[in-house]
């Protein structure tokens, strides 16, 4: 191909990104979803927990039967439910349609016998009630029994044992400073950017496919197969279809930064982790249990680095997916007959996402380590490893091998292409069209 062809056909590539570029970023559904979407998220995620803060104010009526007496003045009247003491048990406390909402029977000292306590109720108990009584009593029951050894200051020395121990973890930078770690974090970030990973490619591949597919049923690919060559315009539709992934990223990931500051000042999260005395790393005593605290631990993360592989193993993955379907889009007519060729695929994507699930307990395992140097996993498995650290090797074989792939399947899916673009009524077989790969 001379120096005039190919410009020419970057040309037409050009042309055909812009046209599936401007077509799908202005249609209405686009941009009520990639406006709308990080709203919905986070109206998804901060409703629930602002609705759970949200209590029932009805008291509702329990009556406690202690013929002990040393219960009863442990139940006290507060905003969810007004106890009501009782001698005995009434006929009226089982009338469905009456005010008593559940009984509480004590017939014997719980030190002695735990079982000799009954809650009952004409529904089913609640939860909220169950736990409360026993809260109540067990810490009443564990009073009575730890007095009855006669040890001065029993309680306390049980309590002291019981407290939970929990090591802080603080990584080392390449400059020698500390910043304070933790793996659940480092999970819970690398889990994310796999599922967006795994999201994204099979939605644009799809996105791909469907396109094809349409204008092949149209009959709109024969105008355009009489100007264009067939590869040519294979690769415009892909180019085309991961610049509106990647203009949809950028969207979301602005939106994104709005609410988390927005939310920030809302809850009052510091902008910068509080040094502790020594003045080096924030205490984290127990885990990541506030706000401040995981900032600090999100800090420490290279995510310069993690958003760069984000970025590489995106569009590696996607040129690797995208490609067979658009050569698959190419070569059925129907979605029914889609279906069959998409879903090797689809499990191959979905053996990914869960090996890189599983890859988060063990980062540098084997299953971790040879799933995201494969090309067909490792755009999903390698996000879960980055955030624990991953060497440089690593990354740069892994992204050659994908983009190697995925370059091997740009080719053949093209050979696909210019076949199957053109072939209407009849339904491939695999074989058949592994062999369209071998035409000249």
């Amino acid at each position: 191909m001379t120096l005039a062809e190919t410009i020419l056909s970057m040309n037409k590539i050009f042309i055909i990104v812009k046209r599936e570029f401007t077509y799908r970023v202005t249609k209405r559904s686009f941009l009520v979803l990639t406006l709308l979407m990080p709203f919905l998220f986070a109206a998804v995620v901060f409703v629930p927990l602002m609705l759970s803060s949200v209590k029932d104010n009805t008291q509702k009526d329990v009556v406690v039967i202690d013929r002990t007496g040393k219960y009863a003045p442990l139940f006290k009247t507060d905003g969810h439910f007004r106890f009501v003491m009782s001698d005995s048990m009434k006929e009226e406390y089982r009338n469905p349609d009456g005010d008593t909402y559940a009984v509480v029977s004590i017939w014997d000292d719980l030190a002695e016998n735990p079982e000799a306590v009954r809650i009952y109720s004409t529904r089913e108990i609640p939860a909220e009630l169950k736990q409360f009584v026993n809260s109540l009593l067990d810490k009443k029951v564990r009073e009575d029994r730890l007095n009855s050894y006669g040890i001065p200051n029993l309680k306390m020395i049980i309590d002291r044992c019981n407290e939970d121990f929990d090591v802080q973890t603080v990584k080392w930078t390449e400059h020698g400073s500390e910043n304070v770690s933790d793996t659940s974090v480092a999970m819970g970030v690398g889990l994310f950017f796999t599922f967006l990973i795994y999201m994204f490619v099979l939605s644009y591949g799809a996105m791909v496919m469907q396109s094809v597919m349409e204008e092949k049923t149209n009959r709109v690919m024969e105008i355009m197969v009489s100007s264009v060559k067939p590869f040519t315009l294979m690769m415009g539709k892909i180019i085309g279809v991961a610049l509106v992934g990647l203009f949809q990223l950028l969207i979301w990931g602005i939106l994104v930064g709005v609410i988390v500051s927005v939310a920030s000042a809302l809850f009052g999260v510091p902008a910068e982790p509080v040094p502790d005395v020594a003045g080096t790393v924030p205490a984290v005593a127990g885990g990541v249990s506030h706000a401040g605290d995981l900032l600090s631990v999100l800090g420490g993360m290279n995510f310069a680095e993690i958003i760069v592989m984000f970025l590489f193993c995106f569009v590696g993955g996607y040129l690797f997916y995208a490609s067979f379907f658009a050569a698959m889009g190419s070569a059925v007519n129907s979605h029914e007959d889609s279906s069959q060729f998409m879903m090797p695929m689809i499990i191959v994507m979905l053996f990914a996402f869960y090996a890189g699930i599983y890859s988060a307990e063990n980062p540098d395992g084997p299953l971790a380590f040879w799933c995201s140097m494969f090309p067909l996993t490792s755009p999903i498995v390698m996000m879960v490893r980055l955030p624990f650290g991953v060497p440089l090797w690593q990354e740069v074989l892994s992204l050659v091998l994908l983009y190697g792939a995925a370059l091997s399947m740009i080719w053949a899916a093209g050979k696909v292409y210019r076949v199957g673009v053109l072939m209407y009524g009849k339904k491939p077989s695999l074989r058949e069209i592994i062999r369209w790969i071998n035409y000249k």
